[in-house]
Parts: C-alpha cells; structure tokens; sequence
C-alpha cells in the first residue's frame, strides 16, 4: 500500500477550522479539497442558506467568479495549439473594435486628452492582461471612466450581475467607445483582458463561447456541472450567496436562490468571471494543468501552453501599480497569479491559480503535486483575501508535513 501523504491529525485540524467558520455563522457552508498525488480529500459542511434549511452538498453548484479565468486563458490556449492563433498576432482581425486605439495620456486625463496607440493589441496582451484597459482600482468617482465602465456594464467595477452585461458584439462595441487607460504591453490591469478572451474564443471558433468550452474543456475533462448557468433540474444544488452588512453586522442575500441570476443563461458569457461549478468538476481542471495538459489518456492542452499559462508573464515595470494584486511574492501568467517568492509557507514558488470574488479560492503546486480548492458563497469584502482563505491555505501546506507517529 502507497503511504499517505497528507497527515490525518492535520487533516483534520484543517476540517475542523473550516467547521469554525460555519458555527461562528461568518460562512453558511464550505465544500473544501486537498488533493496530494492520487489522494483526495473533500470536506463538506453547514447548509446552503443562512436559514439552515438545507445541507451543503459535494456536488453544490457555486458561483465561482474569477476562478474563470484560468477556464478563459486555457480555451484560448487551445486555439494557440490548434494554430488559430498566435501569441504575437494582432487581435483586430477578429476584434476589429480594438483597431486603432486611443490612449488617455494619465488615468486622470479629460476624455479627449489621448494619444494613439504605438500599437495594435496582441493575443499575448489579450492573455497577460496587459492590453492597457481593465479594473480602476480607485474609489467610485475617482476618475471618469470608471462611471462609463460601470455604467456600460462593462464588469469590473464590482461583483458579477450576468442580467445587466449587454451580448457580446454589444459589449465590445461600448469597450471601443472608452479609450485605452495604458499603451498596449505596458501595465497589468485587472479582469477586462479575461472577458475579452471569452469573445475572441468565440469569433475565432465561430460559436458561442460556452460551446466550445463544452467541447473542448467541459466534456474531455467530465465536467458535467459548469457553465454560465444552472438548468432548472440542478438549482437545488445552487446555494444562496452573501455579502457581510458592515452596519447590522449580517449576511445578506446578494443572488437569490428562487430567482438567480444564474438560472438562466446570460447574454454575454463572461471570461472573467461568469462560471459555475463544483469542488469535483473544477478539481479535474486544475488536476489536467497539473499533470501538464494531460486528464486520464487524453492530451486538452500542450505541455508548453500550460507552462505559458503557469510562469511569470510580467516585467516589473508591467506589474506596477498592481501591488494590491501581487505584493511582493506573486506574478501573473495568462488568466491566473503564479507565486515567486515564499513570503507565507503556502506561497511556494510555481504555485499558480487564483481567487474568486465570491468567496472562492484554488491553487495548484507542482512542486509538492498539491491542488487545493476552497469553496464558500460569502462574498469577498476586500481586494485583501479574507481570514478563511489565508487559515484554509496554512491549514493544507501544514497536512503535507512529515507524519506523526
């Protein structure tokens, strides 16, 4: 018999940190994963609503918010392989709405004070999230453009809302009205760059979005319970999800469970955060890049577009201004952070995945063949991760730890 390789003792220290959260009532219900090799663990506790109601389940269908763009970069890595694309063409042949860019001289420029762009944006840009238009990180008002974006639905400027965004050839055509915040290649900017993989995806497959997802990622890798919507047989397993009233000091309901936002499909399917899914369906994703683009006996991505997506895509002069994002220990790759430094025992160098806004976090560590994906549907109150992801990732580095005997 293979020794394990997660501690018990540790294993269960974890589940019963997590079990705090839900008796505290900071979390109605937690579904978490550690994988190490072959061995698998999932912890599922509390209920699906604050009411208590009804249990939280494995196979509970979350809102994963930006744990969607990984999905994004990995389907247009696809097509890199396919030879439909290639890193360093231009993007306008297929988003002719991103030809001939203006560009604002500083962020906090009148609208007509811009210069044109250097040059045309690259898929590269696309994956890297440099194509010089995403997220102000600024409080509301700050700057203009922040109330066009919010105003276009142009995501970004807050927790997913899939009802209000426009279809996609809408959406595009209200990104190319607003100039771009930064020349193309020259900043990280946040969370646009994975919605405009999602259209790109699309016109250069020449379907939807979500069909060639199913195709091409959903269906190899048996996910059978993601996409951008759940079908009237599965919302049962749709959870509620909340936001934590500073004032009254509750949850409260941000998506109602009888009339989701997510039990129908959305006009724009979006990259950047419009997924749903469960602790299984996702595991095997983050399982397939682990092992190198390889699930089961079959290839979903070469083993040179996963290294792509999985190490440091960014110069330093790129990653300014994105301290919030990265401090001093982690990078970005195409669609997720990869870790540099091991600032926090969890941060090991290679580590790569990301956070989900609506409570959700998955990390994948090739150096310790470890994946842990964390599921909650309390929505994230700040940029900063909250307590329950930091004590979740301390408590799965600490189950790898030389066994007690």
């Amino acid at each position: 018999m293979t020794p394990s390789k997660l501690n018990k003792a540790r294993v269960a220290d974890l589940h019963a940190m997590t079990n705090g959260y839900v008796e505290r009532g900071d979390i109605p219900g937690i579904v978490t994963l550690i994988a190490c090799g072959e061995e698998v663990d999932v912890d599922v506790i509390g209920t699906m609503t604050v009411d208590g109601a009804k249990p939280m389940r494995r196979d509970t269908i979350f809102r994963i918010a930006s744990i969607t763009k990984p999905v994004a970069a990995a389907a247009t890595m696809i097509l890199v392989d396919d030879g439909k694309l290639r890193l360093e063409d231009s993007v306008e042949r297929w988003l002719p709405e991103l030809a001939n860019r203006r560009v604002l001289r500083r962020m906090d420029s009148a609208p007509d004070d811009t210069a044109p762009a250097k040059r045309s944006i690259t898929v590269r840009d696309v994956l890297n999230s440099t194509f010089g238009f995403g997220s102000v990180m600024a409080r509301p008002g700050t700057y203009w453009i922040q109330e066009l974006i919010r105003d276009g639905h142009l995501g970004g400027d807050g927790p997913p809302h899939p009802s209000l965004a426009p279809g996609m050839d809408e959406w595009m055509r209200r990104l190319s009205e607003l100039p771009l915040m930064y020349q193309p290649g020259e900043r990280w900017l946040y969370n646009t760059s994975c919605d405009v993989m999602g259209v790109l995806v699309a016109r250069v497959s020449g379907r939807s979005f979500d069909a060639f997802l199913r195709e091409r990622l959903f269906d190899p890798l048996g996910m059978k319970d993601t996409g951008f919507s759940v079908p009237a047989s599965k919302l049962d397993r749709l959870p509620g999800v909340y936001v934590f009233n500073h004032e009254s000091r509750k949850l409260e309901e941000f998506d109602t469970v009888g009339d989701s936002e997510y039990s129908r499909p959305p006009a724009f399917e979006s990259g950047a955060g419009g997924l749903v899914s469960t602790v299984d369906d996702y595991y095997a994703f983050c399982r397939m890049m682990l092992n190198k683009g390889v699930w089961g006996r079959e290839r979903v991505l070469t083993e040179a577009s996963v290294e792509a997506m999985t190490k440091d895509q960014l110069s330093p002069q790129q990653r300014e201004g994105a301290e919030l994002f990265f401090g001093n220990h982690s990078s970005w790759g195409f669609g997720m952070a990869v870790s540099l430094r091991r600032e926090k025992p969890w941060m090991v160098p290679g580590r790569f995945g990301w956070d989900g806004g609506f409570g959700t976090s998955a990390y994948s560590d090739p150096a310790n063949d470890l994946i842990g994906i964390l599921m909650t549907q309390r929505m994230m109150d700040s940029p900063e991760p909250p307590a329950v992801f930091t004590d979740f990732w301390a408590g799965a580095y600490r189950t790898l730890e030389e066994q007690w005997h």
